[in-house]
């Protein structure tokens, strides 16, 4: 049986990893985060004592978190942002407002499971295609152009919410030009994305 002490235990050794990988997903909103958090932790509270504690606590409750994270945004309709907050095809990319992770997260609850793990692997926890491959048995090419379908994926997924019209539509500031747009209209390159 469960223990008071037991659960205190495992509640400390694993909230903080649990409130790091929602927090990441959800650009540090820490209300959201917070309440994703604490109803991981009610339905483990709830199951523990009838089922026993799983073998692996904290994998248990990061799925359990993945899943309320996920529920959570197929509920909700994305809010637009500027194409500045996204560059999806930027390697060291992370979304770093609150508008920009739920935007990537509600994507994220719309894909298959295999791509969406690979999104989430890669830029919410920062695993390098080195790292991704190995983990999977896979070469880093084959990472690569996984990575490359799923990010066209969750682009044309985003697409209908990314634009500096539709963001200044919300914010109620004047639309900003694209950095690459501008450079276009100035003659300034054709490798833009």
């Amino acid at each position: 049986m469960l223990t008071e002490a037991e659960l205190v235990r495992i509640y400390r050794a694993h909230t903080g990893t649990l409130y790091a990988f929602v927090s990441r997903r959800v650009g540090g909103d820490r209300t959201l985060a917070e309440d994703i958090v604490q109803d991981a932790w009610l339905r483990a509270v709830d199951s523990w004592p009838r089922r026993g504690v799983p073998d692996h606590p904290r994998a248990w409750l990061i799925r359990v978190a993945r899943n309320l994270l996920v529920s959570h945004f197929r509920r909700r309709r994305p809010t637009p942002v500027d194409p500045a907050a996204l560059e999806l095809e930027a390697d060291d990319y992370r979304p770093e407002t609150p508008r920009a992770a739920a935007l990537v997260s509600w994507g994220l609850a719309r894909m298959r499971r295999g791509q969406a793990a690979l999104l989430e692997a890669f830029y919410f926890d920062g695993k390098s295609t080195r790292a991704i491959a190995e983990e999977n048995g896979l070469s880093e090419r084959a990472v690569e152009g996984r990575l490359r379908r799923a990010r066209q994926n969750l682009e044309k997924r985003l697409r209908p919410y990314v634009s500096a019209e539709a963001a200044a539509a919300v914010s109620g500031e004047p639309p900003v030009e694209p950095v690459a747009a501008l450079e276009l209209s100035e003659g300034g390159g054709s490798n833009a994305r």
